[in-house]
């Protein structure tokens, strides 16, 4: 099992106009079962990459039980939330804070094996 590392992102209140931000990101090579730390009210967003030969179909799970979710009632959220298939060479954006609700606490990422993960986390 593998953690996905939050990369750091400039605060683009500080960052000139025109002026580019180089940097660094940290890519997780994902495994059959892998975790990372949620903090809601961040703008967290997860990247996934798909360099497979074939379609992946991650599920981010979280909170266990029934929450109420807004435009959708209350529901089951303890199976996680399916971010759909990614086709090989494809990419996914995820933005968490939307999915607040779904994702509560410890977040295990399943059914990514061989993705590639970003997880961006802006600093205030």
């Amino acid at each position: 099992m593998a953690s996905i590392v939050n990369t750091p992102l400039p605060s683009l209140l500080t960052t000139p106009a025109g002026g580019g931000v180089l940097g660094t990101c940290t890519v997780t090579t994902m495994t059959a079962s892998d975790t990372l730390d949620f903090n809601e009210g961040t703008g967290q967003i997860l990247i996934l990459r798909n360099p497979t030969a074939g379609a992946l179909t991650p599920v981010l799970v979280g909170v266990a039980g029934n929450n109420s979710v807004a435009g959708w009632g209350k529901r089951a959220v303890g199976s996680g939330y399916s971010v759909g298939s990614i086709a090989a060479g494809g990419y996914r954006l995820v933005p968490l804070d939307t999915l607040r609700l779904m994702i509560q606490g410890a977040i295990t990422i399943t059914g990514g094996t061989g993705l590639h993960a970003i997880l961006l986390n802006p600093i205030p």
